[in-house]
C-alpha cells in the first residue's frame, strides 16, 4: 500500500482508494479499466466524494444562525485527508471527523465513514454520517464518479442509460453559477431509455431529482454496462464536460441552492437534519456487466 492510496483486491478486480477525499481512483474488471483518468483539460477529479453539502450554495456561503460561512461548490470533504480504520484484501473503511479547518466553515462536529467493498465484478460504497454534536446537524452527501465514456467500445456514439422505471420527462434548469432555475427543460426520454449525446450534456448536468429508478444501466453498444444501484440516495445527475472521455453518474441526498436562496443551512431544499447522537446511512453499488467478447 502507498501511503495515500489504499489497494483492494478480489479475484482478476482491482480497485484504488485514494485517502484524500476517501476517492475511488481506479476500478478495474478483469484488466478493463472502468474509471476515467484525470486530466487537467477537462476535470482533475475522478470519483469526489461530496459532504457535507452537494451542489453550489448562493454567493459561495451558508448561513448557520444567521452567520455566513464559506462554503465551496460540493463542500469539503474531497480535499481533506481521511483516516484510515479498517482495511483488508477487498475492503477499506475511511472516516473524516470535524477539525478546526472543516468548523471554520461548518461550524458541527461529525462523523463521516466510507466503506469499500469490492467483489467479483462489483465494487460498492457505504456511507455513514453520525451526528457527534448536540444539536441537529444539517448535511447532504453524494458521489460523483467519472466513468470512461466509452468503456467498452470505440466511439461514444450509441451509449445510453437505461432506468429501472420510468422517469420524469423534464428537469430543472440549471444556471451558469449552478443554482437551480424554477423554469425546467425537456429530456429525451424513450420509456425508460435516455440516449446519451454530447448535445444533451453541452451546457448543464441534467439532475433528477426524487427519482423513481433505485437503478440504472448505463450501457453500450456491444451489450456490457454499468449496472448502478442505490438506497438512501432520492438524487441523481448526469454530467460531463465538451469533448471529455467521461461520464459522470452522481448520487445525491441533496442537491443545489434555487437562485436567490437566502436562508438558514436548515432551509436549504433537501437538506438532512440529523438528531444528536443518530446516525444516517446510504449507499451505491456498481457492478460491470460483460457484453459481447471484443
Amino acid at each position: 500500500m502507498a501511503d495515500d492510496v489504499i489497494e483492494l483486491k478480489s479475484r482478476n478486480d482491482r480497485a484504488r482508494i485514494a485517502l484524500r477525499g476517501a476517492e475511488i481512483r481506479e476500478w478495474s474488471v478483469v484488466a478493463r479499466e472502468l474509471m476515467w483518468q484525470p486530466d487537467a483539460r477537462f476535470w482533475g477529479a475522478v470519483s469526489p466524494i461530496l459532504f457535507p453539502l452537494v451542489g453550489w450554495s448562493n454567493d459561495g456561503h451558508v448561513r448557520v444562525d444567521g452567520e455566513p460561512y464559506p462554503m465551496g461548490v460540493h463542500g469539503f470533504a474531497s480535499s481533506l485527508d481521511f483516516r484510515l480504520v479498517e482495511h483488508d484484501e477487498s475492503s477499506a473503511l475511511l472516516r473524516l471527523t470535524e477539525s478546526a479547518q472543516t468548523l471554520a466553515c461548518y461550524p458541527f462536529r461529525f462523523e463521516l465513514s466510507v466503506r469499500y467493498r469490492l467483489h467479483e465484478s462489483a465494487l460498492e460504497a457505504a456511507f455513514s454520517v453520525r451526528n457527534t454534536d448536540t444539536r441537529p446537524l444539517p448535511f447532504a452527501i453524494g458521489i460523483h464518479p467519472g466513468f470512461r465514456w466509452p468503456f467498452s467500445a470505440t466511439s461514444r456514439a450509441g451509449h445510453g442509460i437505461e432506468f429501472d422505471e420510468v422517469e420524469e420527462l423534464f428537469v430543472p434548469e440549471i444556471s451558469p453559477r449552478g443554482l437551480f432555475r424554477s423554469t425546467t427543460r425537456p429530456v429525451p426520454l424513450d420509456g425508460r431509455d435516455l440516449p446519451l449525446t454530447d448535445e444533451l450534456l453541452a451546457n448543464e448536468a441534467l439532475c433528477f431529482l426524487d427519482v423513481r429508478s433505485g437503478g440504472l444501466r448505463f450501457r453500450s453498444p456491444d451489450g456490457s454496462a454499468i449496472q448502478i444501484e442505490t438506497e438512501g440516495f432520492p438524487h441523481l445527475a448526469l454530467w460531463t464536460r465538451p469533448g471529455a472521455p467521461f461520464l459522470s453518474v452522481e448520487s445525491w441526498t441533496g442537491h443545489g441552492d434555487p437562485e436567490g436562496f437566502s436562508g438558514d443551512i436548515t432551509e436549504k431544499p433537501s437538506i438532512r437534519l440529523l438528531p444528536a447522537g443518530r446516525e444516517d446511512t446510504c449507499r451505491v453499488r456498481y457492478c460491470f456487466e460483460s457484453g459481447t467478447p471484443d
